[in-house]
């Protein structure tokens, strides 16, 4: 039986083209409400450190399964350190700008893996993906203070 209606493929940019994958689990994402002063669930998808090919920043994006509707999107900065959850071996908290809702906000995050492994795992690329670009602006300042001298 022949189509009613052809459709061509569309390729639908997802802004992660020009970014290699560091890193691809499945897992939930909560963020703290300061106002009721407990976690509130964000979503439960794949979250991804990505790595641009060109500047060599790294950010961390999470998608709900679903919607694919992004529920964590920020930079990995020096300045930043991941804490394993007190509560959970399966979890761990770190503190960031987000920009998932189109927007800076400062948020406290808390994601939960099925697995132990991947917690640990989560946290070590974590610390080694923020490591190069606090030397890489550490770089910077020493040449600018090179250059100005």
């Amino acid at each position: 039986m022949a189509a009613i209606i052809n459709l061509e493929e569309v390729a639908i940019p997802t802004g992660e083209e020009d970014e290699d994958t560091i890193l691809d689990w499945s897992a939930k994402l909560y963020r703290f409400d300061k106002e009721g002063k407990r976690w509130k669930e964000r979503g439960t998808g794949r979250v991804k450190f990505l790595k641009h090919k060109e500047t060599g920043k790294v950010r961390l994006v999470m998608r709900q399964s679903k919607t694919l509707k992004i529920c964590a999107n920020h930079l990995v900065v020096p300045t930043m350190s991941v804490h394993k959850h007190a509560g959970n071996n399966n979890s761990c908290i770190w503190h960031t700008a987000d920009f998932a809702d189109g927007e800076l906000k400062d948020e406290l995050f808390c994601i939960r893996f099925g697995f132990v492994e991947h917690c640990k795992a989560f946290m070590e690329t974590f610390q080694e993906v923020a490591e190069p670009q606090q030397k890489e602006e550490e770089n910077k300042d020493a040449s600018a203070a090179a250059g100005a001298a």
